[in-house]
């Protein structure tokens, strides 16, 4: 059974398994709340960064939408910034690194960071999960920039100066893991300076994409596959004749990927997958259309300036 299947579905087996897992839930939030007390209580300190940060991030495990999100808000920002992306699953993960101008090699940066500079290929970035170490090379590199981090929110050793949380008022499943979907307590939203939605609202644009005017397949690796599949399904009216959905991040270079979809059919998949699927020597063989995502903050003059008005705000000193 897929984690999301355990998490949400109504079956009897997924919700025997949710109330028998409970325990060790309760268990991991426990954890939680005595790692985040020691910053609380000021036993562990968290690092400053030298220029104003942003994190947009979530409480759980992956398929919230930070991505487009983050691509708004870097859209939105009246002043210049630099990206900093954790680069999931690639080797470029594994600390902190400046990336080079141009376009980005997916199975070295990751699949984010290469859709990034295909979205904002003037925008500098910083690419690694050792978030501490991404701010220092950003604030060095770019004192007069904001740092822009898709993600981040569980990591408490760096301070974020503005935390944007994406998360549902009402979830399907508000439990921790293993239970359920959750990386920390969801009391812990009292640590955001602004929740979504909220206040403020995520409107989804209509995915743009050539349409097939017949049958088609899908292909994606995404955190919530049913999600894309629902939306295409609702804009073509029709389900896909092949279907062929892959964990998160998978790089796509399995050379039975096309196994099972028909090479006559159009294949609709994301940009986060093309940016991957581009790069195999077979996909000149293959209609491809890459659906594009996009989505705004509305009331759009409202959240400018109250993101205007909390960068305003931040003070910051050099380290030496």
């Amino acid at each position: 059974m897929h984690a999301r299947e355990l998490w949400e579905s109504g079956e009897i087996g997924a919700r025997a398994a949710r109330v028998a897992m409970t325990p060790l839930s309760w268990l991991y939030a426990g954890g939680w709340s005595v790692y985040r007390g020691l910053y609380d209580l000021g036993i562990k300190q968290a690092f400053d960064p030298a220029i104003p940060t942003i994190c947009i991030g979530n409480l759980t495990v992956g398929g919230m939408g930070k991505t487009p999100v983050t691509r708004f808000v870097a859209e939105s920002l009246g002043c210049p910034f630099v990206l900093g992306l954790s680069g999931y699953g690639a080797p470029r993960s594994e600390g902190a690194t400046l990336a080079p101008d141009g376009p980005l090699d997916p199975a070295e940066w990751g699949d984010e960071p290469a859709m990034f500079r295909d979205w904002l290929p003037d925008a500098p970035m910083v690419v690694g999960r050792r978030r501490v170490l991404a701010a220092q090379i950003a604030a060095e590199r770019f004192p007069d920039r904001v740092l822009l981090m898709d993600d981040g929110m569980q990591h408490l050793p760096l301070r974020k100066h503005v935390s944007i949380l994406l998360d549902p008022a009402k979830p399907t499943n508000g439990r921790t893991l293993p239970a359920g979907p959750y990386r920390e307590p969801r009391y812990e939203r009292r640590r955001a300076d602004l929740i979504l939605p909220g206040a403020f609202g995520i409107v989804e644009q209509p995915l743009a994409f050539e349409r097939p005017s017949g049958d088609y397949a899908l292909l994606c690796a995404l955190g919530n596959p049913e999600g894309f599949a629902s939306a295409v399904t609702g804009m073509l009216r029709r389900p896909p004749t092949a279907d062929r959905r892959l964990p998160d991040h998978d790089p796509l270079t399995a050379g039975t990927l096309f196994d099972g979809l028909p090479p006559d059919l159009p294949i609709v998949t994301t940009e986060k997958d093309w940016v991957k699927l581009r790069r195999r020597p077979d996909v000149g063989d293959r209609d491809i259309r890459v659906a594009v995502r996009k989505v705004r903050i509305e009331p759009e003059a409202e959240f400018r300036a109250w993101l205007t008005e909390r960068l305003d705000g931040v003070q910051t000193k050099p380290h030496p």
